[in-house]
């Protein structure tokens, strides 16, 4: 028993041992944004926004606040790597990345290809891997040097961009995967030059088309409209406003989408490779400048089938341009088709740039109306 006690004992010291890795909140600075820019010779150009937290001593003796002040710095080398080594040489604390919120890709690197890049967040176990990835007009230092009037910083503003879900979102990890295909689809920030007199850098950072890539190399972008399609046909749609205006309806109607579900159905059949679309939507009446009295059910199936019409054709558009003439699956078409025809998928998997653009694509859509809104008829 004594023998027992004295182990029991020995083995709680252990537990007493004093927090010797411990990093103090004024030794180190956290990184909230980083952008990627490709420059002369072939060198990486990596600029971080950087979060420099101090402690605040409260009054009468109490713990403290919390302040601070974000910075931009820095780094050029031959690898992300080499180039941050320089950065830090300059910020003179230890860098976290537990903060991380965005990850900003210029234009120029994302044409030459990303793939190399994107290396340094796969193996660095640092990163946060559900940092947001962007693509930019011009060089991405010039966003994350933003002084964003709503916000604290631009990497603030990009991220509640993310999480609005209005366009395409995508996070580290989802493009690591979308790079094992042959297609990707990242979100372009667009700036808005401030109004005269005011500071340059007061320009406003939004999102307005979309990057696609192939082969890990961008190759052009999509506007708002053709996104909105992408976003129908990977299932995507969680937040929408329509607007139809048909023979049938003569003027506008505007109905906000409240559920949408869409499922890719393959088939092969006779060696042609086809994909039915099925999308089943619930909306809501939002404004009504028709002459349809909504409140006549037998309207309401004509309201209805113009919306299904209007989504139709909006899809179509997508389709022509983004598989007819970039001809990138950014839609998830290689995915359905190698979960339900393995065998047959394993053949062409090789050569999926060249079966994509023939895959023929038809719609089932089936779009219900649920409330009309509180208005009299017209």
């Amino acid at each position: 028993m004594r023998m027992f006690l004295f182990v029991l004992g020995l083995t709680s010291l252990f537990l007493l041992s004093g927090c010797w890795d411990r990093v103090e909140l004024n030794d180190v600075a956290l990184i909230r944004g980083i952008s990627l820019d490709q420059k002369e010779d072939n060198r990486i150009e990596v600029t971080a926004e950087i979060y420099i937290p101090q402690m605040q001593s409260g009054s009468e003796g109490g713990g403290g606040s919390g302040g601070g002040q974000t910075m931009i710095r820095t780094g050029q080398g031959v690898t992300i790597a080499d180039a941050l080594e320089h950065l830090t040489e300059r910020i003179p604390r230890k860098i976290f990345w537990g903060h991380s919120e965005v990850i900003v890709i210029g234009e120029k690197l994302a044409k030459e290809g990303i793939r190399d890049q994107i290396d340094f967040f796969i193996r660095n176990p640092k990163p946060r891997l559900r940092s947001y990835v962007f693509v930019t007009k011009g060089d991405a230092k010039d966003v994350l040097a933003l002084q964003p009037p709503l916000e604290k910083s631009s990497s603030e503003v990009l991220r509640e961009l993310a999480v609005s879900e209005v366009m395409v979102n995508v996070t580290l990890i989802e493009l690591l995967q979308m790079l094992k295909g042959d297609a990707a689809a990242l979100p372009m920030i667009e700036r808005i030059s401030p109004e005269e007199g005011q500071d340059p850098l007061q320009m406003i950072a939004y999102i307005n088309r979309t990057a696609v890539f192939k082969k890990e190399k961008m190759v052009g972008s999509i506007n708002d409209e053709v996104t909105r399609g992408v976003l129908w046909l990977r299932d995507e749609i969680k937040e929408a406003n329509i607007t139809v205006n048909s023979e049938e309806t003569n003027g506008y109607i505007a109905m906000t989408v409240i559920r949408a579900n869409t499922e890719l159905i393959p088939k092969i059949k006779d060696g042609k490779w086809k994909m039915t679309v099925e999308i089943v939507t619930e909306n809501d009446v939002i404004q009504n400048e028709s002459n349809l009295n909504l409140d006549n059910p037998k309207n309401t199936k004509v309201l209805e089938k113009a919306l299904e019409k209007e989504i139709e054709g909006r899809i179509k558009a997508t389709i022509n341009q983004v598989q007819k003439e970039m001809e990138a699956d950014i839609f998830g078409f290689s995915e359905a088709f190698e979960q339900k025809y393995p065998r047959k998928w394993n053949k062409v998997k090789g050569d999926w740039n060249e079966v994509f653009p023939t895959v023929q694509v038809t719609f089932d859509i089936k779009a219900h109306v649920l409330r009309t809104g509180a208005g009299s008829a017209p």
